[in-house]
């Protein structure tokens, strides 16, 4: 089965576990992300955790501007 994970598919506020799809890592290095700061991410409730879609796209986004 795919998931679409393309920007527009995503919705505002992504489960942990479509973040790690999406990145192609575990739910572990996802929470090590939040954790670091380097994914925003918001409790829903007492253990309802969210990423912002907006952290995840940026943290695939090119630093600088050119090639090695």
């Amino acid at each position: 089965m795919s998931v679409d994970t393309t920007p527009t598919s995503l919705p505002q506020w992504v489960a942990p576990s479509r973040v790690a799809d999406h990145l192609g890592v575990s739910e572990k290095t996802v929470r090590r992300l939040i954790a670091s700061g380097d994914l925003e991410a918001r409790r829903m409730g007492k253990r309802l955790i969210r990423v912002s879609r907006d952290s995840l796209l940026a943290l695939g986004q090119p630093v600088g501007g050119g090639s090695w």
